[in-house]
């Protein structure tokens, strides 16, 4: 069978452009002479379409445009995915779905199984689970059709699995001849590799066939990178769609193939193409099309500005320095090779007189001595409201430029420099932004080395490092990535650590500050675990007194 598979990049809940979306492609799959199209879960409604689909207009809609699309098929199929509803008056009553068509009708309907409810994912609350799975014949072939979570929990891969079913394996006891996958699986470095080793043990063990379409886009925070891939009887990787762009191309599950052995690139490249292709999304989704950076001569705003020239073009990205008198002049001075290197727009305004006046004018009503902390924050508060008042009065997007070891410990100022639509390497430590403009600078000087070797500094105080307050990075984000992302807690950090008061105290800063994060913009995702959605804690509680 010659199967087409078509990753598009849908907006949520634009049904009239996704349907066209898939309606397009199919064209390209019968032009390309396939027997059939296969479409990415949710590609009708965009993933995740959230509480969206609890609204009965909305339903309606995706139900009409899911008979649109049948009503326009041939002999070629096509399978695509949708909600459907099923008026049992038991759970929600809506399914994650995935539609099988041809010949101007709906032929078969297949419900997700396996309804994940971990870390990005709370499809529980929309969802009910299918009560059974079937294969479908069709053109010589027993399809076993599933959707994205329902192929992660093979028994022989997983050490532990979070669900006693598996359609997978029923699929194979009712003799499927093609496994099927339609998914929307969000990107995180390593993920791509790691699905790569879990389709090639089941597709080696159970000697079939396997056609994986994932979709590709950004939905705010969400990045999904494609890399659609097809498998043959013996397990190899023979096909991978494109990385972080729409592709269609046809897997014939009778042609021996060349097997595939790299799917992923470094993790500098990885992480630098998800975050380019992220905030690229974001714009063009909500029709932003330029952006602002406030450079302070620092590495972060370096690298955030570099990615917003990839993302958008140099002539859409406006950079404002804001020096105080605590600013170096290096700063400056490096700033502005930077621009020079990326052809960008920039202004240069100090915000001194605003502070003084600031000072001057409040210190009437504080009637004691102003603390170092309160004129630090008031620095970075009006270099905020510098940047808002722009980006309002000229319409571009203010990015936000602090790194995750950043967030996680509260060394960022509330209507400061955490201002901005969209916090673009908010899920990048600081010792990773480093690699990653070591990696820019491979071929050339673009980031200036200065930039990058010299000591960070906020420089809201005279002679200002960052680790006056914070451990050097290599070793709180050593600290930040158990506690993040490996889920240890204290004991288990300090045998590795072994420094009881200061494991105390970056794990009290980041729990601390969860007020600050939970009014924070949204971060790209590009880890196992980022801030935001996926990773949800109390603000007040007493774990940690």
């Amino acid at each position: 069978m010659k199967i087409a598979l078509c990753q598009i990049d849908p907006i949520i809940g634009n049904l009239e452009y996704n349907k066209q979306k898939i309606l397009d492609g199919y064209k390209k799959a019968i032009e390309a002479k396939a027997d059939l199209a296969i479409f990415p879960e949710l590609s009708l409604v965009g993933y995740p379409p959230l509480d969206l689909v609890e609204k009965s207009e909305f339903r309606k809609a995706v139900n009409n445009a899911a008979h649109e699309i049948a009503n326009q098929t041939n002999s070629v199929g096509l399978i695509f995915g949708a909600i459907t509803e099923d008026f049992d008056n038991v759970g929600t009553d809506i399914h994650n779905s995935a539609i099988l068509c041809f010949d101007g009708e709906i032929q078969f309907v297949q419900h997700k199984t396996l309804i994940p409810n971990y870390d990005v994912f709370d499809e529980m609350r929309y969802f009910d689970s299918a009560e059974s799975v079937s294969i479908f014949e069709f053109k010589g072939e027993k399809l076993g059709i599933s959707i994205c979570e329902d192929i992660w929990n093979d028994a022989d891969y997983w050490y532990r699995r979070r669900y006693h079913k598996d359609p997978i394996q029923e699929l194979l006891k009712q003799k499927t001849s093609v496994l099927i996958n339609i998914s929307a699986s969000p990107y995180s470095y390593g993920k791509r590799a790691a699905r790569k080793e879990m389709l090639s043990t089941l597709t080696k063990k159970d000697k079939i066939p396997l056609a994986y379409v994932c979709c590709v886009g950004a939905q705010t925070d969400l990045i999904f990178d494609g890399a659609s891939m097809c498998y043959d009887g013996n397990g190899n990787l023979v096909k991978v769609g494109k990385s972080f762009e729409e592709d269609i191309f046809v897997f014939d599950t009778k042609e021996n193939y060349k097997a595939i052995e790299k799917c992923e690139e470094s993790f500098e490249q990885e992480v630098l193409n998800s975050l380019v292709f992220g905030l690229k999304e974001y714009c063009t989704k909500l029709g932003f099309k330029k952006v602002l950076v406030g450079l302070s001569g620092g590495m972060d705003s370096a690298l955030v500005t570099y990615i917003a020239v990839q993302a958008l073009g140099s002539e859409n990205v406006h950079v404002i320095l804001m020096p105080s008198k605590y600013s170096s002049e290096g700063s400056v001075n490096d700033s502005e090779v930077l621009i020079k290197n990326l052809g960008i727009n920039s202004d240069n305004v100090s915000i001194q007189p605003v502070v003084d006046a600031t000072l001057n004018q409040i210190k009437s009503i504080l009637k004691t001595e102003v603390k170092s902390l309160t004129e630090e924050n008031l620095q970075a508060r009006i270099r905020g409201l510098y940047l808002m008042t722009y980006s309002n009065n000229n319409g571009q997007l203010l990015l936000t430029t602090g790194n995750k070891s950043e967030m996680a410990v509260g060394y960022c100022t509330l209507y400061g420099d955490m201002c901005g639509g969209l916090a673009v390497i908010a899920d990048v430590y600081k010792t990773d932004v480093y690699r990653i403009a070591n990696h820019i600078n491979r071929d050339g000087e673009i980031i200036p080395k200065t930039i990058i070797d010299k000591a960070p500094s906020a420089e809201l105080k005279p002679n200002q490092t960052d680790q006056d307050t914070l451990p050097p990075y290599e070793l709180l984000d050593k600290i930040l990535r158990m506690y993040l992302e490996e889920n240890k807690e204290f004991n288990e950090i300090n045998d590795v650590i072994d420094n009881q008061d200061l494991v105390k105290r970056v794990l009290r800063m980041v729990d601390m500050n969860e007020f600050k994060r939970n009014q924070a913009a949204p971060a790209l995702r590009v880890s196992s675990k980022a801030f935001g959605y996926g990773r949800r804690y109390p603000i007040v509680q007493g774990w940690r007194k």
